[in-house]
């Protein structure tokens, strides 16, 4: 076998090695780290053998987009979910709902468990986005957007009063924050994880919220609303989690509060300047909607 021919084998070996590469290597590497160390034989191969996985990936990336466009446009399916908005609201409405019910309820029994109201609020806080989600559910199952736009105004001004009572809560999470020092402590390798999670979660919510106005629909924009509250909140954690995981001594208690402080009331500005935003556009549209009909009646 030829130089080329063995270039080649390196650099686009089969789909099937490639898949098995990524769980070899993503467990090779967290071992060597956790385990062996960073400065052991094992550690640098593991280094190796994932630089070369993510070559290798890197190589393919073309031909995976000309792949994916293909699907896209051929897969019946894909190309329903697509074009349908309405279906991929409601599937994540279902799926966020789920979750944030199970999570709430979960930390509600570390409330009971435990005997702190650390975890009451923790659970309050998802008990009330698993609320909105279940409010807003029950009207895009049944109508099409823009459909009843009343009701939809209703709802999106409800939502922004359950916001309120949602920044309760957080104002509670943030006082265990700062006044008993209740922070959370991760594994260097579980803090980065949750760093990725945050921060693609913040920007996919972003995206979404912009994408969604132009839809003109108050519940899908409440959707969205909620969706950006949470990956708010989720900011404030990875804060926290960052302070107190990677801190080698060099910034006191005192700095940590701060800049804890500053996150939190940060957080919650952004969530009540959302509420209120909300309610204060949902009555105004609700009162233009109103005299529209009356108008028109007459």
């Amino acid at each position: 076998m030829n130089r080329k021919k063995i270039g080649k084998a390196l650099l686009f070996p089969p789909l099937w090695l490639m898949i098995l590469f990524v769980p070899a290597a993503t467990v090779f590497l967290v071992y060597s780290m956790v385990i062996l160390g960073t400065e052991t034989v094992p550690a640098y191969i593991s280094y190796v053998f994932a630089a070369y996985t993510l070559t290798v990936w890197c190589f393919r990336i073309p031909r995976l987009i000309k792949f994916c466009k293909a699907f896209k446009e051929e897969n019946r399916y894909v190309r329903k979910w697509r074009g349908d908005t309405r279906l991929r609201v409601n599937t994540s409405l279902y799926g966020s709902f789920a979750w944030n019910t199970l999570y709430g309820i979960f930390q509600l029994w570390l409330g009971f468990y435990h005997r702190t109201f650390w975890f009451y609020s923790l659970g309050a806080y998802y008990i009330c986005l698993a609320v909105m989600r279940f409010f807003l559910l029950l009207h895009t199952r049944k109508y099409a957007p823009g459909e009843k736009m009343k009701s939809e105004l209703i709802k999106y001004r409800a939502c922004g009063w359950v916001f309120l009572l949602m920044n309760l809560a957080l104002t509670l999470i943030i006082f265990f924050m700062l006044y008993w020092n209740r922070t959370f402590v991760h594994h260097m390798i579980t803090a980065i994880m949750m760093a990725a999670y945050t921060f693609t979660s913040l920007t996919a919510a972003i995206v979404n919220v912009i994408k969604y106005r132009k839809y003109q629909s108050p519940v899908f924009s409440a959707t969205k609303a909620i969706s950006f509250a949470s990956a708010c909140v989720s900011m404030l954690t990875l804060t926290s989690t960052m302070l107190t995981t990677f801190n080698d001594g060099t910034m006191d208690v005192f700095a940590q509060k701060m800049m804890l402080g500053s996150v939190g009331i940060a957080v919650s500005c952004v969530i009540l300047f959302m509420a209120i935003f909300m309610i204060v556009q949902g009555t105004r549209k609700l009162k233009s909607f109103n005299t529209e009909v009356k108008n028109g009646k007459q």
